[in-house]
């Protein structure tokens, strides 16, 4: 499936499934463009799997606001439709995997 943009709607539809990470980003955002395509390679890694969305904080903040977005990037990470961790800021691909691992 790949890596989605999210409106609040499909960010409702992605955050509830059994494993799911989204990436909360802004196009300006230096450290947001370092980890797109990290999460890009995850989400064809773990496709049927997890799934990936990334929602962007300027068309969406009261979305990113209810979230306690106070960082980008901050990824999210969902178990049947929880959220169960989250990172800020970036990381090594290696890191983030590991996140995503705790997820299966």
């Amino acid at each position: 499936m790949g890596l989605e943009e999210l409106d609040a709607a499909a960010f409702d539809r992605v955050s509830g499934s059994s494993a799911a990470v989204i990436d909360v980003w802004a196009p300006w955002c230096g450290p947001c463009r370092m980890v797109t395509p990290i999460v890009e390679r995850l989400a064809s890694r773990y496709s049927g799997k997890v799934q990936f969305g990334k929602l962007n904080s300027d068309d969406y903040g009261e979305k990113a606001g209810q979230l306690g977005i106070m960082s980008i990037p901050t990824l999210l990470f969902y178990k049947d439709g929880k959220l169960v961790d989250r990172i800020v800021g970036a990381y090594p691909e290696e890191v983030i995997d590991e996140h995503v691992r705790r997820l299966l």
